[in-house]
C-alpha cells in the first residue's frame, strides 16, 4: 500500500478490525519512511460477467436495466417489487456460479424469461414477445400453447 503522504511503497499494518458485520476490514497502517499513520478499508468486490450483445459488443451487467425490463413486462400485474428483486438475485447468483467472465445476452434473456414464467405468465408472454421479436402470429400462438 502506497503512503498517501510521501508515496513510499512500503507500509506496515499496525491494527486490523472487521466492521459492517464482516463486510469491511479496516486497517491502520504506518509508513516505514515518514512514520505517518493512515487508515485503509477493504471491501469484497463481486465481479459480474460482462454481457456479450448480439452484435459482439461487450457491456457491463446492469441490474437496473434488467429490473426496468422486468417491471415493464409486469406492469399492472399482481407481482411485488420484492418478488422481482428476489428473481434478479437468483439470476445474478446463477451468472456468478457459472464462473464465466462473459455471458451472451441471449443467456441472460433466457434466465429472465424463466423467472418471469415462474412469477406471472402474462408478464412472461409480454417479455418473450418483445425479446424474441416474433415475425408472425403463429410464433406467438406457439409460445402461448407452450405455457
Amino acid at each position: 500500500m502506497r503512503c498517501p503522504f510521501c508515496s513510499h511503497d512500503e507500509t506496515q499494518v499496525v491494527e486490523t478490525r472487521e466492521s459492517d458485520e464482516g463486510g469491511v476490514i479496516r486497517r491502520r497502517r504506518r509508513c516505514l519512511k515518514c512514520d505517518k499513520r493512515f487508515t485503509t478499508y477493504e471491501r469484497i468486490e463481486i465481479a459480474m460477467p460482462a454481457i456479450v450483445k448480439k452484435d459482439g459488443a461487450r457491456v457491463e451487467f446492469d441490474d437496473a436495466k434488467m429490473r426496468a425490463s422486468m417491471l415493464l413486462a409486469l406492469r399492472k400485474r399482481p407481482v411485488s417489487i420484492e418478488q422481482v428483486d428476489a428473481a434478479i438475485e437468483r439470476i445474478q447468483a446463477k451468472l456468478l456460479a457459472s464462473g464465466a467472465r462473459e455471458v451472451p445476452s441471449a443467456r441472460v434473456g433466457e434466465l429472465v424469461m424463466r423467472e418471469l414464467k415462474r412469477m406471472d405468465k402474462v408478464g412472461y408472454v409480454r417479455f418473450a414477445s418483445v425479446y424474441r421479436s416474433f415475425e408472425d402470429v403463429d410464433e406467438f400462438r406457439q409460445l402461448i400453447r407452450d405455457i
